[in-house]
């Protein structure tokens, strides 16, 4: 038995608990997500019946305003819905389900991560939660704040917020690391095998080479930083660092796992997170700043935190497996 296969065995349980829960407070943020946006009073003198003019994207590090008149429940609704078919996707495959997967991991049978989206959305999103702590953490003894923009309604705010996951993604992932993909190591050009190909870069393309791919992830990935102090509403610069690893960050799991996953995973940094500030603020009648400081989100950190402590050590363990085959190889 290999040690990273004696650390899974060891961590079975507690893994397996907070990966666990990490999904079941997913699951359960999507009806929160509705509650915000149709019952909750987060848009003051505003509801979601409130009519908006056009339509903002932000598409490669440029923001596009695109003449459109909508009311702020129908495109949550649509959005909210596309969220839940890839939430399902990314339970469900490729291989085998989430709870499948958790049920190996607990009777000590052998796994491969790449078996579920799900699973390794979770594990990354950890990991993310964890690395952007210690990069706040940092940032702020030497009297660096991260502050995100002013907003003039919350309402408006979470619609925003919800949105980002999609036409960021698109964006960011899908162009300026999809369609290089494809023309580097594309081997047919038809139609279809483009769109696979932007859909599952790593299981369509032959992948001879990843460095080229690592390149073009870390490059994107601190524009994604960048973009978010130069484009549209712009948080301070605090946001650059921690925005760029989220980027890199997403940018990987696109690459090996898919646009799906990607999607789900920025989902979770965003709609996720705010569904639950939302409903703190909403009870307890504070601001959103304040909500972060409850104790039922500092409760949320801790988990993330120990399954992005756990998730890093199997990370390293499978690393340096890898290696030791490739020396035992060669």
């Amino acid at each position: 038995m290999s040690l990273l296969e004696n650390v899974l065995q060891g961590f079975g349980i507690p893994f397996s608990a907070l990966m666990s829960v990490i999904f079941g407070l997913m699951i359960v943020s999507f009806p929160l997500g509705a509650y915000a946006i149709f019952n909750s009073d987060i848009g003051d003198d505003i509801d979601y019946t409130f009519p908006l003019e056009k339509f903002d994207i932000f598409i490669a590090g440029v923001n596009i305003q695109v003449p459109l008149e909508y009311q702020i429940g129908d495109l949550f609704i649509i959005f909210w819905s596309i969220f839940i078919i890839l939430f399902v996707i990314s339970f469900l495959g490729p291989k085998k389900n989430f709870i499948k997967i958790i049920g190996n991991i607990l009777s000590n049978e052998k796994i491969s991560f790449s078996e579920n989206y799900m699973l390794n959305i979770i594990k990354w999103f950890s990991i993310l939660v964890l690395v952007s702590a210690v990069i706040t953490i940092v940032q702020e003894s030497f009297g660096i704040i991260t502050e995100p923009p002013d907003t003039e309604n919350n309402l408006i705010l979470f619609l925003q917020i919800s949105l980002a996951p999609i036409t960021e993604e698109i964006g960011f992932r899908l162009i300026l690391i999809g369609i290089p993909l494809f023309l580097i190591y594309s081997h047919k050009s038809s139609i279809k095998f483009f769109i696979k190909s932007l859909w599952t870069p790593y299981s369509t393309l032959h992948i001879y080479d990843s460095k080229k791919a690592v390149t073009i992830i870390i490059l994107v990935g601190i524009f994604f930083g960048v973009a978010h102090v130069i484009s549209g509403e712009p948080w301070t610069t605090g946001k650059i660092l921690q925005a760029s690893i989220g980027g890199i960050i997403i940018g990987w799991v696109y690459f090996r796992y898919g646009l799906a996953a990607a999607i789900i995973l920025h989902w979770a940094t965003n709609y996720f997170i705010y569904s639950y500030l939302f409903l703190i603020s909403e009870i307890n009648g504070v601001s959103i700043q304040n909500a972060s400081a409850h104790s039922m989100i500092g409760t949320f950190e801790i988990i993330l935190i120990i399954s992005g402590i756990i998730s890093i050590i199997m990370l390293f363990l499978n690393y340096k497996k890898s290696i030791n085959s490739s020396i035992i190889q060669e």
